[in-house]
Parts: C-alpha cells; structure tokens; sequence
C-alpha cells in the first residue's frame, strides 16, 4: 500500500485496487463512518445521493411483465 497522506492523527493509503484505507495513530484500520468523514475531508472520495425509492419502484414497475408467465 503507498502512503497518500500523513496527518497527526491518521494515515490514509491507497491499495493496488485504487481503494483507501485509514490508519490511526495506534496503527487500526478504521472503518464505516468515521472512515468515510475522513476521506470526504480530504478530498479523496464523493459521495453520490441515493436513488429515490419512488424511481426505483417506477422502473421495476414498467420492466415488469404486465400478466404473469403461464
């Protein structure tokens, strides 16, 4: 793993599939949402907003056959 960014309370890598990791002072990977703050903080990562339930249901609902397979 290469070494992207050094701070006082973290370090954040970068493995061979292009994917971050975090490591705090006491050498833990962290995880979940704390991990995800951090590489929002620095600019490595966006998060996208979630489809809508309503969209999801239209188009499951238009790709569904209209009477059911005999």
């Amino acid at each position: 793993m290469e070494a992207v960014k050094k701070t006082k309370d973290y370090v954040v890598l970068k493995k061979r599939s292009g994917r971050f990791a975090v490591q705090n002072i006491q050498n833990q990977y962290v995880k979940g949402e704390e991990k995800t703050k951090i590489l929002l903080k620095e600019g490595l990562i966006k998060l996208s907003t979630p489809k809508k339930k309503e969209e999801a249901a239209e188009a499951a609902a238009s790709t569904a056959p209209a009477t059911p397979p005999a």
